[in-house]
Formats: structure tokens, sequence, C-alpha cells
């Protein structure tokens, strides 16, 4: 009789065998605060704290300075960066830990503040609505994008291909292709975004055609035993589709031709503040049962639902976003019952090493414990 799995039961993920059930959810931190936008010893030491995640995803890293969306996010383009991420590799892989990069481009989620006074680029010359991006005057609203050009788009996977060779040099165990939140794969999947009439539009088989070349190139660098994907099938609200589950179930079904390490879907729980809006329909259960491999899970999730989720076949990892940030040993916060850090989101994205890498493991919290003074016998 097969164990009922939970989150400390190992799992096989691609190449990998991972001790536990626990992912590191990718989390936007903005500390590459440097001109090279490289990776920092601050980001080694908070990338070591949390290695005992089964599987670390990093922190959305752009695949050229033409995916650039926000202030001070690390790159995987330059050798400066892959430098950098190299020095964090080595020491997760010291410490015992596993860790993929998640590789980004934000599409026209971008400000002509990132790009020389140029507009960000986009599937169709369409703004997302109510966007802002913060730049050195402040929040600003995002303009409408610059519809890449037909021949433009080679050179976009090519940016993948090239970002997925310098994860390899940077010593990463894989790479999670970053098709969700309204960035630039996820604006060519919906229609709201996509309004093409060329072989990259319209029909769903044009529309994923894009995201399927990503994945190829990706592929064809890493090997689809080291390469993931996250999507976001709900939405939000600068981001629509006519048909979520009959858009990414379709886009699910192409991925099985490449036999990937999993899918990363977010669809956060009621009550969440991130749970869709009603009417919009669920969509991760639909894709659990098409998706042949491993399939992760992320949105809000505690030890009791995430347990839950694993023991009823919904999902094969969680995937942990807030609660890894203010707890870099969650896993031993869950195994021992622990109370939680509480986090604090004025510290999510400023620089600084405050919020980022001084939450206290249950090992430092236990140090700080002064023993108790006898005062009888003093």
């Amino acid at each position: 009789m097969s164990q009922i799995p939970n989150l400390f039961t190992p799992a096989q993920v691609g190449a990998l065998s991972l001790p536990n059930r626990f992912a590191m959810a990718p989390m936007t931190r903005s500390r590459a605060d440097n001109p090279g936008n490289v990776p920092t010893d601050s980001t080694v030491t908070y990338y070591v704290q949390r290695a005992t995640a089964g599987l670390i995803i990093t922190e959305g890293s752009q695949v050229s300075p033409q995916g650039v969306g926000y202030i001070n996010t690390p790159g995987i383009y330059s050798e400066e960066q892959v430098a950098g991420w190299k020095k964090v590799t080595d020491a997760v892989h010291a410490a015992g830990g596993r860790i993929y990069i998640q590789l980004w481009h934000v599409g026209r989620v971008s400000h002509p503040f990132f790009h020389n006074g140029e507009l960000p680029v986009g599937p169709s010359a369409i703004a997302p609505a109510g966007a802002q991006a913060y730049t050195d005057k402040g929040m600003e609203d995002i303009p409408a994008p610059r519809a890449l050009e037909l021949a433009e788009i080679p050179g976009v996977v090519d940016q993948f291909r090239q970002a997925a060779r310098n994860a390899k040099l940077a010593g990463f165990d894989g790479a999670e292709i970053h098709g969700a939140n309204g960035y630039l794969l996820d604006q060519f999947i919906q229609d709201g975004s996509n309004q093409r009439t060329d072989e990259y539009g319209g029909s769903l088989e044009n529309r994923a055609r894009f995201v399927l070349e990503v994945v190829q190139a990706v592929v064809d660098e890493l090997g689809a035993d080291r390469v993931g994907i996250r999507l976001s099938p709900q939405g939000s609200a600068s981001i629509q589709d006519s048909d979520r589950v009959k858009t990414f179930s379709y886009l699910t079904e192409q991925l099985n031709q490449f036999n990937l390490a999993y899918l990363h879907v977010i669809e956060a729980l009621p009550g969440h503040p991130m749970a869709a809006q009603a009417g919009v329909p669920a969509v991760a259960a639909h894709l659990r049962k098409i998706f042949r491999n491993t399939f992760i899970l992320n949105g809000g999730y505690t030890h009791e639902t995430a347990d839950k989720a694993l023991a009823n076949n919904e999902a094969d990892l969680i995937a942990f976003g807030v609660p890894y940030i203010a707890n870099p040993d969650l896993v031993e916060r869950f195994r021992t019952g622990a109370a939680l850090n509480a986090p604090d989101p004025s510290t999510f994205y400023v620089p600084g090493d405050h919020g980022y890498i001084d939450y206290p493991s249950l090992q430092d919290t236990a140090a700080n414990v002064k023993e108790p003074v006898d005062y009888q016998n003093n």
C-alpha cells in the first residue's frame, strides 16, 4: 500500500531527487542594486538560508536588457551576472540544496525609463490596464508597447536560449520559464493582449506558438528534465482571455510533447488576497489532469492545506512564497509546529539587508534566549 504523500515525502522532479515537497516560489526582491543588476553577496546569503527547500526557484531574472521592467532586478545575460549567480549556486549546493533560475521577460509591463526612452515591446500595441511602473520619478503609468515585428520574434526566442546557456554556466540545476503574471509569454497566450493577425496571433495554435518555441529553445540547452514552466491561467486585472480553460488546456496539452520536469501553476486559494474575482473559473484542476509530469501549485497554502492538496493528488509539490520571505527555515518550522515569523511587506522590494536576510531562524532565536538568572545563588 503506497504512502499518502505529504510535504516531507521525497519526490523525483525531472533529473532531481528532492528530500521534500517544498518549493520556494520565485519572488522579486529588488536587491540587485548595482549598475549591472548583478546578484550580490547578500543574495548568496538569502538563498543559502533557504536551502532546505526541496527546490528553490529564484526570483525572475531578465533574459536581456529588453526584458527589464523593474528596478534592481537581476539578469542572466551578462558575464558579471553569470558570475554573481555562480556564487549563489555554489553556496546553495554546498549547503545541500537544489536551485532553478526563473527566466523572465516582462514584455509590455515596462516603461521607456528602462529602455533609453524607447517603448517596451509586446505581442500587440495594447497597454496593460491600470498598470504602473516605478521609475526615477516615482510611479508612472505604463504606455502601450510597441508590437514586436514578425522578424524580431526569433531574436527574442534566442534571448531565452542564451539565458538558458548562461544558467548552465552559472551552475543552476535547471530553469523555470516565466509564462505567468501577465509578462511576455503570458501576453502572447491570452487573447486580451494578443491581437496579432500573423502566425503568432488569432487561433490557439498561433497564440501558443511563441511559448512553445521558447520552451524548445530552453530544452535544447538544458534538457527537458531540467526545465519547468510557470503559468497563471486565472490571469489578473491587467491581462484577460476569453476562455481561460480552453486556452490553457490546449497549451498544457502541447507542453506534454517536451516531457518537462514540471508545470508550476499559480491559483490562489479562496479567501487569499490574490484569489480570482468572482466568476473567473478555476483552471488548475483541469491542467492537473492533462499534464503528465510533476505538477506544482502555488497560492496561499499553509502546512495544513498543502498536505491536503498533496493527499488529494491535486499537486506533487507546493510552492510557498511570502512564508519563505519571513521564514528561511520554513521546512523545520512546519516539521516542529513552531510559530512563523510575520513578514514585513514594507521591506519586500527595498534595498538593504533588513527584511531580506535578517529574519531569524529557530536556531537564531534559541541562541538569543538567555539562561534565567538564579538570584538566590548570586
